[in-house]
């Protein structure tokens, strides 16, 4: 008996007739689909769930953005909720002390956020003025750019990608240069924690909500 599967799907598909032919391709296209779910609970999954940091160049400023990337086992719709619900950042990711509504301008949503850094030394609040999202090849994309603040400058980009119908990565980009002469090398370190934490949060609040 030859059980068929990718590496010799083009033998398999020449011996059978065009109903088996495509039956067999459509169940073999969907299982490589299905591979992008959540593992079974145990080291797999831990590793699938992992919050992942990194740095990443803007456009905006030469110093790099602090950057983060999960995946989120809830589909995209629910995950797009979460990040879309500004004004309870505070409630589901710890480094944001505040956040709230404060306005609408447009299609766009001003919110004010609170982030602590330099290890609680100093806060950083600022009125950040959210984009409606975007869609950019496979990815939906929210900007997220200051018109008020105590810094020079804050961006927040976070960019969705559906995994597959049940399943979502989250990365969020995210730039803080505050006003005052700081290193580099103290700030980024923090600002990659802080996405880390809001992506983690993102992630947990996005399950939480998902129907059981």
């Amino acid at each position: 008996m030859t059980i068929c599967n990718f590496s010799n799907l083009r033998g398999c598909l020449r011996g059978m007739g065009r109903a088996g032919a495509l039956t067999l391709l459509g169940c073999t296209l969907l299982s490589s689909v299905s591979a992008a779910a959540a593992p079974a609970p145990g080291p797999e999954l831990d590793k699938w769930r992992k919050v992942e940091r990194f740095e990443v160049k803007t456009p905006w400023s030469d110093t790099h953005a602090g950057a983060a990337r999960v995946n989120v086992d809830a589909p995209e719709d629910l995950v797009r909720s979460v990040v879309l619900d500004y004004k309870n950042y505070a409630s589901f990711m710890s480094r944001f002390e505040k956040s709230r509504i404060v306005g609408r301008s447009g299609d766009k949503t001003d919110v004010y956020l609170q982030v602590p850094i330099l290890k609680g030394a100093a806060k950083v609040w600022a009125i950040v003025r959210f984009e409606p999202v975007k869609q950019v090849g496979e990815t939906e994309v929210v900007e997220g750019h200051m018109i008020k603040g105590n810094v020079k400058r804050l961006d927040a980009v976070w960019r969705l990608k559906k995994l597959d119908d049940t399943t979502t990565q989250v990365v969020l980009e995210l730039l803080i240069l505050p006003d005052m002469p700081v290193p580099d090398s103290l700030v980024v370190p923090e600002v990659r924690f802080a996405a880390a934490k809001a992506v983690e949060g993102s992630r947990d609040e996005s399950e939480k909500r998902k129907p059981h």
